[in-house]
């Protein structure tokens, strides 16, 4: 038996929506971090947070990546 999958962090995204999100600032491509439940635009070096399964598209709410 195989053990069970843990929760991922902010919750699952439907695969369609994340086809068609692009970054607000830089209407650049997204790239989905499963691990910290977080969508992730290197151009503009923010990572937008998930909760409970919907991306919080607003630069106030991102978190700034380190360089």
């Amino acid at each position: 038996m195989q053990a069970p999958t843990p929760p991922t962090p902010g919750g699952e995204v439907d695969p369609a929506l994340l086809e068609i999100l692009v970054c607000p600032v830089t209407k650049g491509p997204l790239r989905y971090d499963r691990s910290r439940g977080e969508l992730i635009s290197d151009q503009a070096r923010l990572a937008y947070p998930i909760r409970d399964g919907i991306p919080i598209m607003l630069p106030d709410e991102a978190r700034p990546l380190d360089a």
